[in-house]
């Protein structure tokens, strides 16, 4: 059973590979006014070909304009990508921009790179979500979190998005995303058949919520975790 789900695995792999590499990078870069279409439809395509689908919980504020996000892995992003019309910008590491072909595609896809080395790195991350949403009037999506986690518990929320937040007075919706790494596991590199479940929280208006919004949403975060947990969705 678990040869199958190795071998699954790199099937899975290949496929996301293949139509991220040749398909999505040359796409958004020569049609880039139509590179969130080209996004959405492509990450679908990639769902359909792994052999797995997502399940919608909750309602998705649409005058939300900060999501935080956990992560586990490349699903978490392929899965919101496929459920979504609206053309997120990811805040990604500047590690990342910088990769050989893949980097084109947060380039070309306009999306925020962040330097987690440079103290400075945080006024960018305001500057860049401020432009986000009063200039390009784009949603900004971000693992407050900083890094995959292996586990069930969170790791501490980084303070980046609590302070573009507060600064910029943004209405702020957690979303928590179950099941992704059973589908698709790269730290152990294995896959299974599965529903990718996808719960978009109550959203949380900074300017009016209490000093600890940012503690209580990845209290509540964590809670939906636990409960997935409880039911085999976490594993």
């Amino acid at each position: 059973m678990k040869i199958y789900a190795k071998i699954r695995f790199f099937c899975g792999a290949f496929v996301i590979a293949t139509v991220v590499g040749v398909v999505m990078v040359p796409a958004v870069i020569l049609f880039n006014k139509h590179k969130g279409l080209i996004m959405h439809k492509l990450n679908r395509l990639i769902m359909k070909l792994i052999g797995t689908k997502y399940q919608i919980f909750g309602q998705r504020d649409e005058s939300a304009q900060l999501f935080l996000i956990n992560h586990q892995g490349i699903m978490d992003i392929i899965t919101l990508e496929a459920a979504e019309l609206t053309h997120f910008r990811w805040v990604a590491k500047k590690e990342l921009f910088e990769t050989p072909w893949y980097g084109l595609l947060l380039r070309y896809g306009d999306m925020i790179s962040v330097d987690r080395e440079n103290k400075a790195g945080i006024i960018k991350l305001l500057k860049d979500i401020k432009e986000s949403i009063e200039i390009k009037k784009r949603a900004v999506t971000i693992f407050p979190e900083g890094t995959r986690v292996k586990g069930q518990k969170l790791k501490p929320f980084k303070v980046g998005a609590k302070l573009a937040a507060q600064k910029l007075g943004l209405k702020v919706q957690p979303i928590v995303i179950t099941n992704s790494k059973y589908v698709l596991n790269e730290h152990d590199r294995t896959a299974h058949s599965g529903t990718i479940r996808v719960h978009y929280l109550e959203p949380i208006d900074v300017k009016k919520a209490s000093k600890n919004w940012y503690e209580e949403i990845q209290k509540r975060m964590q809670e939906v975790i636990d409960e997935e947990a409880k039911r085999g969705y976490f594993r």
